[in-house]
């Protein structure tokens, strides 16, 4: 069965994601709280406890919903990178 994943993240603890949950809502697709991870660290890297999760979490058919590509993180390379692992395990990205 698929299911629809979320991912927000903010650079720091003091910042808010409501912005992005919002966004996130206003697709009229469900996505179950328990599969909405969150990140309040520095996209300067993916070694961030709740992108990892989500990599143990997610299959192949699964969609990922990210407010903007920016959300993944700070570095093109690393982007791009994560972006062809979505594509190699078969996993959809809105935007």
């Amino acid at each position: 069965m698929q299911r629809n994943y979320a991912y927000l993240r903010v650079s720091t603890k003091e910042q808010n994601l409501n912005r992005q949950l919002d966004a996130i809502k206003q697709l009229n697709e469900y996505i179950d709280e328990r599969d909405i991870y969150v990140d309040k660290i520095s996209g300067r890297d993916f070694n961030r406890p709740g992108w990892q999760a989500l990599k143990r979490s997610i299959r192949s058919g699964d969609t990922l919903f990210i407010h903007s590509l920016d959300r993944l993180g700070r570095n093109k390379t690393q982007i791009l990178q994560e972006w062809q692992w979505l594509v190699d395990n078969k996993i959809n990205l809105l935007c």
